[in-house]
């Protein structure tokens, strides 16, 4: 698996940004930045200069990547036959989507990116530069309600932590003019909140209508079979760096990110089952919370049944299942 830390490059060139600016201005954007996020504000509204990109780099872009490298990790393991050569990354940002992108398919090639804020396209040029990594990537201002007009078709779109800002009657178009670049997968990446979820199915519901496969996280194209409370997301965990802790006020080394997904391909086949919560093992065997073809289920395996029981007992939150175990 690819890890969820940021390049090496890129978080030497993040580093060396930090230390030409006052930490003090820094910490005040950072905590602007995340009051924002948690409102669910426009995130382009609040970056009025480099000084706001880099604060955002330093607190948002690494859980952003970490997300997204894991997500696309488990895309190409479990489509070994996708490569795709092109990327459209529509509201970019910083471009943590490509770098994911790029670091799961070395290969990847050409690479278009969107972003409505110029801070945020020129801070993406600086730390690319710096960090010897998408020094090939077109960077192009641009609201992606109204996408540039881009004839071509792009082998996989990304959209990542982007759509949450959307209005809900900004979906639907916004749905529609990505699904018309995509000519292998759309990846879009959300935060793991009940909110984001819901609206999530909605898009997805949308796909479908148009055609499209869902390769993932679900197991089927029926409407989710989760009910509130309960709702589709997962987690990794990334490691903070000195910087990152400095500007969030934190102690502990890590961060666990909540997420939520969808890839929706022109072609492919999607996984028989997907674990959906954290196996909860005891002495007895292992409880799994599964999507499956029949919708949701959970399950439980005892460890007397040692078939069945090893095919699954080092599975985490979010693996997909070749064959769905039975139920006791």
């Amino acid at each position: 698996m690819t890890s969820p830390a940021l390049p090496a490059g890129l978080a030497a060139a993040l580093a060396a940004q930090l230390e030409r600016r006052p930490r003090k201005a820094l910490a005040e954007s950072a905590e602007r930045l995340s009051a924002n996020y948690r409102a669910h504000k426009p995130t382009n509204a609040a970056i009025r200069d480099e000084t706001d990109a880099l604060a955002y780099a330093l607190t948002r872009m690494p859980a952003t990547y970490a997300a997204a490298v894991t997500v696309l990790d488990r895309l190409a393991e479990e489509q070994p036959g996708f490569a795709p050569k092109s990327l459209l990354d529509v509201g970019c940002g910083l471009g943590a989507a490509s770098y994911a992108a790029s670091a799961v398919w070395p290969a990847l090639g050409r690479i278009e990116m969107v972003d409505s804020s110029r801070a945020f396209l020129a801070m993406g040029e600086t730390l690319a530069a710096e960090a010897g990594l998408l020094t090939a990537a077109k960077a192009v201002a641009g609201d992606m309600t109204r996408l540039p007009n881009l004839e071509d078709k792009f082998d996989l779109v990304a959209v990542a932590y982007a759509l949450t800002e959307l209005g809900d009657a900004d979906l639907p178009g916004v749905t529609e003019r990505l699904w018309a670049r995509t000519g292998g997968a759309l990846f879009i990446l959300e935060p793991g909140t009940p909110r984001d979820h819901q609206r999530l199915m909605g898009v997805r519901a949308r796909l479908i209508a148009q055609g499209a496969t869902i390769l993932a996280p679900c197991a089927h194209a029926r409407p989710c079979p989760l009910a509130a409370p309960d709702w589709c997301h997962f987690s990794v965990r990334l490691p903070r760096s000195r910087e990152h802790k400095l500007l969030k006020g934190a102690a502990a080394p890590f961060e666990d990110e909540k997420y939520s997904y969808l890839i929706a391909a022109r072609q492919g086949e999607s996984a028989k089952a997907r674990i959906l919560a954290p196996p909860r093992h005891n002495k007895a065997g292992v409880t799994v919370k599964l999507c499956d073809a029949n919708g949701s289920a959970e399950i439980f395996l005892p460890k007397r049944d040692k078939a069945r029981y090893e095919s699954i007992r080092r599975k985490e939150w979010g693996d997909a299942l070749d064959v769905p175990p039975e139920e006791a």
